[in-house]
């Protein structure tokens, strides 16, 4: 104990100083936030999850790690209670491992060898989840729904792109940057647990700025419908104008159409369809094809 005095004592000076910044490791189990005192009127159970995976290219390359936080939050309050459960595993590709990922993950082929996921246990917890959150949900969930495709029937929220950081100062989205920003934390990163339960300490906390509860924030955006306006049949040469505008080229090699598209809030549609037709298709907007996506098919590829 008189150590442990003697520790904070020390940092106290050091951050009273204003010459430093104290970085403290991530200890869920700690919080006094996630201590499970408070009963929710309405309880939901959400899922943070993490995947490593041999590569960054869906569909050739497989999970190799899994890491799921499952916890309890107020549905009214949107305040995270407690954490329930955890999930961590490894699974066995069947292929060597690069010296990249390797390097990254600090996974070896001797740790994965004969490793297989508990396909049981991980269902079960989908069956029990009302919601899961991903740290770059774009990735994340092609991989896991074609090796589990429970996750399908959930809606999905994504911490990576959801919330604007921007807006909050935050030039830098890493998961361990957005921990130190809002927390002063850090973590073992690259390990799927480990980024799962940072993922957690990261939607306790609140934005640096604007002084919202990041969970809170994420899930008033996972509840929004989204409008994707595809600007199909664009003439070349408004291609600068489109990009003025944020949209973003698809070549066409993932199975949707070759052209200019965006995402933006339904209520804006109107707007952008007179936007294209005035700057872009001279009047007559007909080619545009417009979806809706809400939190059951966003990141999926299925949007």
């Amino acid at each position: 104990m008189n150590a442990n005095n003697e520790l904070d004592k020390a940092l106290q000076v050091l951050e009273s100083s204003g010459d430093f910044k104290i970085l403290r490791r991530l200890d869920i189990d700690k919080d006094p936030r996630l201590s499970g005192s408070r009963v929710p009127e309405r309880a939901k159970i959400g899922l943070c999850l993490d995947t490593e995976t041999t590569g960054f290219r869906f569909p050739d390359d497989k999970i190799i790690e899994v890491g799921l936080v499952a916890f309890e939050y107020d549905m009214v309050s949107c305040e995270i209670t407690r954490v329930i459960d955890r999930y961590s595993a490894f699974e066995d590709p069947e292929t060597p491992l690069t010296p990249e990922v390797i390097k990254v993950t600090g996974i070896t082929d001797e740790m994965l060898k004969g490793k297989r996921f508990d396909d049981d246990m991980v269902n079960a917890l989908v069956k029990r989840a009302d919601l899961v959150i991903a740290h770059n949900a774009a990735f994340d969930r092609p991989f896991i729904e074609r090796r589990f495709p429970a996750f399908e029937s959930l809606p999905w929220a994504c911490s990576l792109s959801q919330i604007d950081w921007a807006g909050e100062f935050i030039t830098s989205r890493p998961l361990e940057y957005l921990l130190f920003k809002c927390g002063g934390y850090f973590i073992d990163a690259h390990r799927a647990l480990n980024d799962a339960e940072g993922l957690l300490g990261l939607l306790v906390e609140d934005l640096p700025d604007s002084g919202v509860p990041v969970f809170k924030t994420l899930l008033a955006a996972a509840r929004q419908t989204t409008s994707r306006i595809q600007a199909v049949g664009a003439p070349f040469e408004s291609k600068d104008t489109l990009k003025q505008r944020n949209y973003r080229w698809n070549d066409g090699t993932n199975g949707k159409p070759k052209c200019w598209w965006k995402d933006l809030p339904t209520e804006q549609e109107s707007e952008e369809l007179a936007f294209l037709g005035e700057f872009v298709y001279g009047g007559n907007t007909s080619s545009v094809v417009i979806s809706r996506i809400n939190a059951y098919s966003r990141f999926s590829g299925r949007e």
